[in-house]
């Protein structure tokens, strides 16, 4: 990790900025880049925020997501990837960073393989947007309803509403602060942003939860959507975000995976964890990255290799 004042200098000397989370956007993601992108705006910085991938519903209403850009034509001073363990996790936001100047990463996940000049890097950060908190707080920008909501967002959702264990002091000291004299809705804000379901979330994840299918004593349990699946419900990938810890959540389950059909004859693959299970390490040996109980990554669908995964898997209980 960078030192803290290179990454602060480094953001202070830049005049345009880009700034883009992961593929798939989730609340940490989208939160994270917009509340850093509207503070940075505040500062008088020209800002791009850039997302590529299609914006879950349930996250249309954040402030300053009509602002979202696909591409950036002008010459950037730094470009800042969020939430992203890898470059790969960016997508075809890559390649748009790739041309700035410098590119800084802001990120909390424990395996990593880094790729920026600059780097704000906290593990035990139960969100990033706990750091862009920090960072926005060492750069001297107040804090506005519209920023402290989006990083409000970012916390609710990486933390489930605050019942992981990624969960500490910090986390319940800087959503205190957040929600002082901000006129912060926590009861509206988490109904939209974590709670409600659509009824196509609810029909894929009632499909995902009866095809469920267990190994080692019921201690792994695993499931698969197909795209026919979304096809018939006229859902997407992202009503099935939550699946994985409810399969997690089954009583006496260790290990939780969830295979989602891609197209192009690859499968997504969600892993989740208990107790000191390192599911992250899965992630890797496949290409992905993570958490220690919480990590992703992408396979060929392919029956032998789902197995292939399935048996890593159930290794981890030994």
């Amino acid at each position: 990790m960078s030192d803290i004042k290179t990454v602060i200098s480094t953001i202070r000397q830049a005049k345009t900025i880009a700034i883009s989370g992961h593929v798939n956007p989730d609340g940490d993601s989208l939160g994270s880049l917009l509340a850093l992108g509207l503070a940075l705006k505040k500062s008088g910085k020209r800002v791009h925020m850039l997302c590529l991938d299609r914006i879950p519903k349930r996250y249309f209403s954040l402030p300053g997501i009509q602002l979202i850009e696909k591409t950036v034509s002008e010459p950037l001073d730094l470009a800042i990837a969020v939430d992203c363990s890898n470059k790969e996790t960016l997508g075809g936001a890559f390649a748009i960073l790739a041309k700035a100047k410098k590119i800084m990463e802001i990120d909390h996940h424990e395996f990593r393989r880094p790729f920026g000049q600059v780097s704000f890097i906290e593990h035990k950060a139960a969100a990033v947007g706990e750091l862009i908190y920090r960072l926005i707080d060492l750069l001297k920008i107040k804090i506005d309803v519209s920023i402290a909501q989006n990083l409000m967002t970012s916390i609710i959702v990486e933390t489930n509403s605050f019942r992981l264990p990624n969960v500490n002091a910090f986390t319940f000291a800087a959503c205190e602060r957040l929600m002082q004299n901000r006129k912060v809705n926590f009861y509206k804000l988490v109904d939209a942003v974590f709670w409600s379901r659509s009824k196509e979330m609810v029909i894929l994840s009632g499909i995902c939860l009866a095809r469920c299918q267990f190994r080692k004593n019921n201690r792994v349990a695993w499931s698969i959507i197909r795209q026919k699946d979304f096809r018939k419900v006229k859902g997407d990938d992202a009503d099935v975000d939550a699946v994985a810890d409810e399969i997690r959540a089954i009583q006496g389950v260790e290990i939780a995976i969830l295979f989602r059909e891609k197209i192009k004859g690859t499968l997504r693959v969600s892993l989740r964890s208990k107790g000191k299970i390192n599911i992250a390490k899965i992630a890797e040996y496949y290409g992905g990255g993570g958490h220690f109980d919480v990590a992703g990554c992408s396979i060929k669908n392919d029956p032998l290799i789902i197995n292939q995964l399935l048996e890593k898997a159930s290794l981890l209980l030994d």
